[in-house]
C-alpha cells in the first residue's frame, strides 16, 4: 500500500508504524481463523466445583497472602449503548411510550437512584416535575432530560460516572464509589492500602478526578483504607484502520484515513503497565448495593486464594525445573499442568525428558489467571471452552459465538451445550516465580481478533478488533475457571437493568 505525506503524518501522531498498519489491511483481506474445539468446560471438564471446606482453605490463603494487589476496571466509553431503548423512543417522535421496554421504566422511574437528581433537571429545564410532565402525556421530554446535555447528558457520560443505586443516609452511588467499596473489602493490602486503576476516556478523565476527590476522603475514614487510585487512556497507537468493503483504507471528505478504537483489547497495554502481583479484573457496571455484596466479596477472595495457591505450585515445580529432574517429577509436573492447569498435549507421550522439561517450563513459566464461572442462565457473555492452541495442544480459554464457525455442526453444537459463562470476573498473577513482571504482549494470540461491520456517513465500513483483553489477549496465559455464585453477575447492560432487584 502506498502512502500519501499526510497518512504518514496521521500515523506519527498516533504511533502506529506502516508495517502495522499493512498487517491490518492483511487481516481485513484474509480474515481470522475459525478457533478448533476440543470440549465444552463443564464442572466434569475444567471447571473446577470447590467445597466449602476448600473456598474456607482458599479465603485464609488469600488472608495470609502478602503480595502486591490491585484492582483494575475497564470504564471509558460512553454509557449510550445503555440507553439505546430510550434513544429510540425520543427519536420515533412519540411523546407517550408504547414497547414494553418504554412503560417498564417510566412505571418505574421512581425506582431508579438518579430520580431526584433528574426531578430538579425536569423543573429546571420545563418549570414541571417528572410526574407532572408524564400527566402531562410528555414523557419524551423526561427521557430527553436525562439523556441529553442540556439534562443529565447520561448519554455522553461513561458508566462509571452514572447514580446507578440508593446508598446510606439517602445518597447514591456511582459504579466508581461501588468499586471502591469492594476495594476496601477483598483488596486492600496488609497495610490496607487500596490500589485501583480505572481506564478512563480523555474526554472523561477530569470528571472521575472530581469525583473521587469528593468520595475518597469520607471513604477511606468509613473503611479504615487508604486508596491509591490512578487512571490510564486506552493507547492511540492501539487504533486500527477502517476498510471498505473492499478493503481499502476509508478516508474522510478531507481525504484523511479513519482510524477507530480496536474494542477492550487494546487494554492490554494499559494492564501491561501495572505492577502489582495480584490484579483484579472487573468490568464497571457489574456492582451492587453494599447490602447485597456478601457473595461478591467472599467470592473474589475465594478466587484469588485459589490463584495464590495455584502460583505457589507453580513457583515449586518451577524451581525444580531449573535443576536436575527425575522422570518421576517430570511425570508429577505433568499431572499438574493436565489437571490443574487443564492444557493437555498428545505430543507429551513421544517426547524424551529433556523434551518434556522445555515443554514444561513453557507451559508453567506465564502469567496466571482464574476466572469466576457463573451457570449459564441466558446473559450475555464469553463461553468457557478447552480449545487448542498453536502447538497442538489444548487448554482453557474463553471463546465469543464469534471465533466459532456457524458452518461447523459440530462446533455449534458444542457452543449450544455450555453450562456457564465469564462474566469478567478475572484474578490475574502477573509476574514469574522469581518475582519477575512478564511481559503480557507476549502471551497474546494474535489470530484471535475479530472484525465487524460498521457504517460511517451511511457508507458501509469495516472495522477491526484486537484480541479481547479476557479472550485472545490472555490466550497464552495458564488459565483456571472456579464455578462462582450467579448472584456475583450482575451487570447493568440497559438502563431498565436497574430495576432488577439486586440493584435496588
Amino acid at each position: 500500500m502506498t502512502w500519501n505525506e499526510h497518512d504518514m503524518k496521521q500515523m506519527e501522531v498516533k504511533g502506529i508504524s506502516t508495517e502495522k498498519i499493512d498487517e491490518q489491511l492483511q487481516r481485513f483481506a484474509q480474515g481470522f481463523p475459525w478457533l478448533r474445539i476440543e470440549a465444552v468446560a463443564t464442572v466434569e471438564n475444567g471447571i473446577v466445583r470447590l467445597s466449602p471446606k476448600q473456598e474456607s482453605g482458599c479465603i485464609q490463603s488469600w488472608k495470609a497472602f502478602g503480595g502486591t494487589i490491585e484492582k483494575f476496571v475497564p470504564a471509558s466509553g460512553a454509557a449510550s449503548r445503555m440507553f439505546k431503548d430510550l434513544y429510540a423512543f425520543v427519536n420515533s417522535g412519540r411523546m407517550t411510550p408504547e414497547t414494553d421496554f418504554e412503560r417498564a421504566f417510566f412505571s418505574n422511574v421512581q425506582q431508579f437512584a438518579f430520580y431526584p437528581t433528574l426531578n430538579k433537571a425536569c423543573v429546571k429545564r420545563y418549570d414541571m416535575n417528572i410526574l407532572k410532565l408524564m400527566d402531562a402525556g410528555r414523557h419524551a421530554d423526561v427521557a430527553r432530560t436525562l439523556l441529553e446535555p442540556e439534562g443529565l447528558n447520561y448519554g455522553g457520560l461513561p458508566k462509571g460516572l452514572l447514580q446507578f443505586h440508593k446508598a446510606a443516609g439517602g445518597s447514591v452511588h456511582t459504579p466508581v464509589e461501588e468499586h471502591l467499596e469492594e476495594g476496601a473489602q477483598y483488596a486492600a493490602d496488609a497495610q490496607r492500602n487500596v490500589n485501583l486503576h480505572f481506564t478512563v476516556s480523555p474526554e472523561h478523565r477530569k470528571e472521575f478526578e472530581r469525583l473521587l476527590a469528593q468520595r475518597i476522603p469520607l471513604m477511606e475514614k468509613v473503611w479504615g483504607v487508604t486508596y491509591r487510585v490512578t487512571m490510564s487512556e486506552q493507547k492511540a497507537s492501539t487504533d486500527t484502520i477502517a476498510v471498505m468493503a473492499d478493503n481499502t483504507p476509508y478516508r474522510e471528505e478531507d481525504g484523511s484515513l479513519l482510524f477507530r478504537p480496536a474494542g477492550h483489547g487494546a487494554l492490554i497495554e494499559n494492564l501491561n503497565e501495572r505492577e502489582a502481583d495480584v490484579i483484579f479484573v472487573k468490568n464497571i457496571d457489574n456492582v451492587v448495593p453494599s447490602s447485597l455484596r456478601h457473595d461478591t466479596t467472599r467470592y473474589k477472595k475465594v478466587i484469588a486464594g485459589y490463584l495464590v495457591q495455584i502460583q505457589a505450585h507453580v513457583a515449586h515445580f518451577m524451581q525444580q525445573l531449573e535443576g536436575e529432574c527425575t522422570h518421576d517429577q517430570l511425570m508429577k509436573i505433568l499431572e499438574f499442568v493436565e489437571k490443574y492447569l487443564f492444557t493437555v498435549s498428545p505430543k507429551t507421550a513421544e517426547m524424551d525428558d529433556t523434551q518434556l522439561t522445555d515443554y514444561l517450563r513453557g507451559k508453567l513459566n506465564r502469567p496466571i489467571r482464574v476466572c469466576g464461572m457463573v451457570k449459564n442462565e441466558g446473559e450475555p457473555g464469553g463461553g468457557p471452552y478447552l480449545a487448542y492452541n498453536r502447538d497442538g495442544s489444548y487448554s482453557l480459554q474463553i471463546l465469543e459465538a464469534a471465533q466459532i464457525n456457524p458452518e461447523d455442526p459440530a462446533a455449534v453444537e458444542l457452543m449450544k451445550s455450555g453450562t456457564h459463562f465469564n462474566p469478567v470476573d478475572l484474578v490475574c498473577y502477573i509476574k514469574d516465580y522469581k518475582g519477575k513482571k512478564f511481559d503480557l504482549r507476549q502471551f497474546v494470540d494474535p489470530d484471535t481478533g475479530l472484525i465487524s461491520e460498521k457504517s460511517k456517513g451511511g457508507v458501509a465500513i469495516k472495522a477491526l478488533e484486537l484480541p479481547g483483553l479476557w479472550n485472545g489477549s490472555m490466550s497464552d496465559w495458564s488459565t483456571i475457571f472456579v464455578e462462582v455464585p450467579i448472584e456475583t453477575f450482575n451487570p447493568v447492560k440497559t438502563v431498565n437493568d436497574l430495576l432488577r432487584p439486586q440493584h435496588q
